[in-house]
Order: structure tokens, then sequence, then C-alpha cells
């Protein structure tokens, strides 16, 4: 039964089949055995899909909104779930088996937010779809502020060597290259140890077919920040929806240089298959733990999207420096509110069809019938 509006924001009053004892959720600290006669039971909670936001402004609804509101208002995520050992706690619909939560901002809160769920023995994964839904910087050679990017290839832009620029080599473009080689973009790289993953391509692909034509919202006050950009003709289209190779880096970088650097870094990683479109901190260690889980069956990695919406541009326009227009973003992302909604609409389409006809989704992953 949904629930009312006037129930909102409760604890999860848990009604399910399937249980599992209290113990198990901290069996050291409380020291009990595992007698089936002792414990106290909960219940395990289907999961259909995880919604994976990484930062909220304020509060979780009602205010300006980061990644999380719009799907917890409008999701009806309504009932919440106390996630202590986590950044935030976890909200979820009982109705659509939903669940919504927020990771906080990095590498390291991604990857050990992922795992803390991921090992919850109060939540059923093992059919889950996991997907990222947050905002990126975004190259303007590719999209425009306020495009939608769906990415399978995922490079980590921490994970390597670095020599100061005015001590390296004068032949080289970049102090930053990877372990294990010699110079930047070492054709003789070692396979990715960390550097660089390739989530599910088939559901990437077929995310994108579904998408591809999606009615995106295109305020007016974006065509000011576009017009800017003279020498990027997709920097200067109304928002859509595309495909692209993401990098993930702790440092929020900008500029020109650094802006071809992820292109080449990306191109690198992938064997040339796809270039840098989207920028953001966490998708490495979101991946990385969902890699672990899917080894002990908790959870299927190929059930794992990216999408990612340009609230801002990677590297500065004519006539303005890297320094002047990373500061005048960090007084406020230009493609903000239209990249939240827009990361919304798109990936409703992928979630009310994976709803709506959740008796083929669960057994079979889309897309791989194809592959």
């Amino acid at each position: 039964m949904k629930l009312s509006r006037q129930s909102k924001n409760t604890q999860i009053n848990f009604s399910a089949t399937k249980w599992v004892p209290w113990c198990l959720l901290l069996p050291l600290a409380l020291g009990c055995s595992q007698s089936p006669a002792e414990p106290e039971a909960v219940p395990v909670l289907p999961v259909k899909v995880v919604i994976v936001t990484m930062f909220e402004i304020g509060e979780d609804e009602g205010d300006t909104p980061g990644e999380f509101q719009l799907w917890k208002e409008r999701r009806d995520l309504d009932q919440r779930i106390a996630f202590p050992q986590s950044h935030h706690d976890l909200y979820y619909n009982p109705e659509t088996q939903v669940l919504g939560m927020v990771t906080g901002i990095g590498t390291a809160k991604s990857a050990t937010a992922t795992m803390a769920l991921g090992l919850d023995p109060r939540f059923d994964l093992a059919n889950a779809y996991w997907m990222v839904a947050g905002i990126a910087g975004i190259d303007p050679e590719d999209a425009s502020i306020g495009s939608v990017a769906w990415s399978s290839y995922l490079v980590d832009g921490d994970l390597g060597h670095e020599i100061d620029a005015r001590e390296m080599p004068d032949d080289w473009d970049t102090g930053f290259f990877a372990r294990r080689t010699q110079f930047p973009y070492d054709p003789a790289r070692p396979k990715p140890n960390g550097e660089m993953f390739q989530a599910n391509p088939e559901l990437r692909d077929w995310a994108f077919a579904l998408t591809r034509n999606a009615k995106l919202v295109n305020p007016e006050e974006l065509e000011e920040t576009r017009a800017l950009y003279t020498e990027h003709p997709n920097a200067q289209k109304p928002p859509f929806v595309l495909t692209g190779g993401h990098i993930a880096a702790m440092t929020f970088w900008h500029g020109a240089l650094m802006n071809d650097w992820a292109n080449k870094y990306v191109a690198y990683w992938s064997d040339g298959a796809t270039d840098f479109v989207t920028s953001a901190m966490e998708e490495t260690g979101t991946y990385q733990a969902l890699y672990y889980l899917d080894q002990i069956g908790r959870v299927d990695l190929d059930r794992f999207l990216v999408l990612r919406g340009g609230s801002n541009y990677t590297m500065q326009p004519p006539g303005v420096s890297a320094a002047e227009n990373l500061l005048k973003e960090n007084d406020g992302y230009a493609g903000m509110e239209a990249s939240l909604e827009n990361i919304y609409i798109v990936g409703s389409m992928v979630i009310d069809e994976l709803l709506g006809n959740w008796e083929t989704y669960a057994a079979q992953v889309p897309g791989a019938e194809e592959s």
C-alpha cells in the first residue's frame, strides 16, 4: 500500500517475508550467538534499483536541490532507513522497491558507502540495477552544459606517477603518467590495475538507445554561457543525450591544458575506444566496491550504469583565463539546475522501463541478448 504524504520521512516499518538475525549486523560488537531461537529478526528488503547520488546541498527536500532531492521527492523515497555506517541515511519506496543513497563526495566515500550498502544484510541486492546519477564537468568539444552522458569507460585520474611540470623533460606535455611506464602515454603500458574500469557496454548502449531522443529542459539562461564557446560547435547546442568516456579524480581540475590531458588519458586507457566527455570524482571507487561485492555474489556487476549531466564546462571559453573561469563556476555552476532536471528525465526513462518489465529484466540484463 502506498504511503500518504503525511507519513514521509518516518523510520521504515519493515514488513517482508525474508529475515536475518540482528546479530549478523554487528556480530563482534554484540557478541551474540547465532542460535535460531535467540536472535531478534529483521527483514530483508528486496531492491530493484539503487539510485546512487553523491551529495545534497541542504535538506533532502523542499530547498535548493542537490543530486538526491529530485529523486527523493518525485520517486516517493519516503521511508528512511538508518545508515550510520556511512555518509547519509538511505531512503526506500516499498511499492517500487527503489532505494536512494547519497555516498558523499570523493572516491573514498563512494567506495566505502557502496561497500557498506552491499554488505548490509537488511537488503537483497542480487538483482538490483545500480545507477549513478550525478552532475559533472563536460568537455565543450563534445557537448553543452545541461547535456547528459552514459559512460562505460571509467578512468581514474589520480592513480599514477607525477612530476611537477617545472621539472619534467622538455619533450613531455604533462608530468602525469601511468604507473609502471617510462613516460606519458607510453604504449608499453601494462593492463589496467585500478586505472580504468569498463562498466557493461551493452547495458550502456541499451540505456542510450532508450533515451537518446529524450526531450530535455533547455532554460534560456544557458544560452548566455553556451554562446561564449565560439570555437566549440557542440558546446553551443541545446542539451542532448550522448555517450562517452568518464574520468574520476579527487582534484577539481579545470582549463584547456588539463582538458587536453583528460582526452588523451581516457583515449590512452581505453585503447582509443573513446575519449573524455565527463569528469567527476567517484565512479572508480563505486565500481571497485561493486566489483568486490560481485565476487561474493552480493550484487551483479553487469547491472551498473553511469549517468552524468554537465553542470559546467571543463575548460574556459576564448578570452577568459582558466583561473577566472574556475572561480566563476565555483560561485555557481551555470548548468546545475538544468543538468539535475535532465539527469532525472533520462534516468527515469531507464528506471520506468526496468520496473515496468521487471519479470524480464530481473532474469536478463538488457542488451545481453544482443551481445
